[in-house]
């Protein structure tokens, strides 16, 4: 079922989000080589609960996994979500996607960027500029009337057309009073397809974006997303509301 919000709680909403917003800039400014992913962790965690709201991740259980037990998804190279924050070390030249999750006044906001540790290749620096145009070019497309899958097909043009591949496994969603709402976004489809988009939706776009193939595999841990080929992957994400039949994005400070 797909709610649609009240401005109250669009308003609960962009509180929650743009604490997650904050929160992403502040881990991105530390995410340098020599800095574990367990101390990333942690500037996000203090910084969360210091605005009086907590953790989303933290405890989220999905399938048979545990709970997760990070703050924050850290996932390096070719990890492309999920990965567990640890004592993993960050080292010049690879690119690591943070994705966090924040919960206040029992309302949910979420979004991820993807960013570069020292000096990367010319290769990883498109990879990760392509992926966050995705996310704009499929934003646009999240407007009253249009379908969902007018967003998913506008994602995968434009990545395919540029040499790379949007992941199948995983897809974007509602957002709100849970984590996970309907609609399921994908960034793949065909336009005209989906639910219709409607005024007072909040859903959360999230393009993942692989260098090679789009198949993936999980590793041990249950959680971590792993390009099936090993080649690197970047991933963007907005909390968005449809206001006055316009995407208006939550999560930016």
């Amino acid at each position: 079922m797909i709610f649609i919000k009240s401005k109250n709680e669009i308003e609960k909403i962009r509180e929650s989000a743009q604490i997650v917003a904050e929160t992403l800039q502040l881990v991105k400014k530390h995410a340098q080589p020599g800095v574990t992913t367990f101390e990333l962790d942690k500037i996000a965690e203090d910084y969360i609960l210091s605005n009086d709201a907590m953790p989303a991740f933290k405890g989220y259980s999905q399938g048979s996994a545990a709970g997760f037990p990070g703050t924050i998804c850290a996932s390096i190279d070719q990890e492309i979500v999920h990965g567990i924050p640890g004592d993993r070390v960050l080292l010049n030249g690879e690119i690591i996607s943070i994705d966090i999750g924040v919960i206040k006044n029992r309302y949910f906001g979420d979004a991820a960027l993807t960013t570069a540790v020292g000096e990367i290749s010319d290769e990883k620096q498109r990879l990760m500029d392509v992926t966050e145009k995705s996310l704009y070019i499929g934003i646009e497309q999240a407007k009253k009337d249009n379908h969902v899958g007018d967003i998913s097909a506008a994602v995968q043009e434009y990545v395919e057309s540029q040499g790379f591949s949007v992941v199948r496994a995983l897809c974007g969603h509602g957002v709100g009073r849970k984590l996970h709402e309907d609609p399921q976004i994908p960034n793949y489809g065909r336009r005209g397809t989906g639910s219709k988009i409607k005024n007072g939706m909040t859903i959360a776009i999230e393009p993942m974006v692989n260098a090679g193939t789009y198949n993936v595999t999980v590793a041990k841990d249950g959680w971590t997303v792993i390009t099936a080929d090993n080649l690197p992957s970047a991933h963007f994400e907005h909390t968005l509301a449809i206001i006055n039949g316009k995407p208006e994005i939550l999560s930016i400070c």
